[in-house]
């Protein structure tokens, strides 16, 4: 829990060495927020309508996501959202179980991320063949 709290936003207000946090930075990070956020609405409607669920769950999902990243930390430059491919697989599980285990789905998945996390499996990442 110590480590979530070192990478937070909410605990540390610093986006690299020596950058604090004054006015013109406040600014420019809310800016990129917002437009990262303006983005994220046709998107994340769009992969509603592709993983066969109401454009109203995908809205919430986006906004959980952005939230969660927000809290927990994240990386400089990286936006957290939803993916195509994760909506293509989704068509078949809302399609045979109903949209009941989306959730429990996704949840277990960042469960399995987490996991992976903790436990450095990303180190076997080097065995995945490259071009």
């Amino acid at each position: 829990m110590a480590a979530l709290a070192k990478n937070s936003f909410l605990s540390e207000l610093n986006r690299g060495p020596g950058q604090k946090m004054d006015a013109t930075r406040w600014r420019i990070e809310i800016l990129s927020g917002l437009t990262v956020a303006l983005a994220l609405v046709p998107e994340a409607v769009a992969f509603a309508f592709v993983a066969g669920v109401h454009p109203l769950v995908g809205l919430y999902a986006a906004f959980i996501v952005g939230l969660i990243t927000a809290l927990i930390g994240g990386r400089p430059g990286m936006i957290s959202g939803a993916t195509g491919a994760l909506a293509v697989v989704m068509v078949s599980l809302v399609a045979v179980h109903g949209v009941e285990y989306l959730f429990a789905t996704v949840v277990l998945m960042g469960l399995i991320q987490i996991a992976a996390g903790i436990f450095r499996l990303g180190k076997f990442i080097r065995l995945v063949p490259h071009p």
